[in-house]
């Protein structure tokens, strides 16, 4: 449990990173332009470190199901992720933003709980 803890800072930086780059790519001035960047492909590096990181943070929260303590967070990274995915799927560029700052700032919030448990567990 405490690998399963001690990881939780650095997904949590993991998801502000996401928050920052999805404006950078996904921001106000490429709606006004109509350019979908999911349509542009990533550097080769770029894709892989994404999908790795991705990976393994979905493999984190896939282990803290196994943690009673940690269970009910996992659970609802889990279906926020799932639910976030399948919207930003269908979803058009004018609201591709908006779902991604929902979903991250649901993701951000449960991770700062997890946090704020762990530390008054100590």
């Amino acid at each position: 449990m405490t690998f399963l803890l001690l990881a939780a800072p650095l997904f949590l930086g993991f998801e502000l990173w996401q928050l920052v780059m999805s404006e950078r790519y996904v921001g106000i001035k490429q709606i006004a332009r109509q350019g979908d960047p999911r349509k542009l492909g990533l550097a080769e590096l770029t894709a892989f470190g994404w999908t790795s990181a991705l990976f393994l943070y979905w493999a984190w929260m896939l282990a803290l199901l196994g943690s009673p303590f940690t269970r009910i967070h996992g659970l609802v990274l889990l279906i926020v992720s799932v639910i976030g995915f399948s919207v930003r799927r269908g979803c058009g560029l004018s609201w591709l933003l908006v779902v991604l700052t929902l979903e991250g700032a649901v993701r951000i919030g449960l991770l700062v709980s997890l946090l704020g448990q762990a530390w008054r567990h100590l």
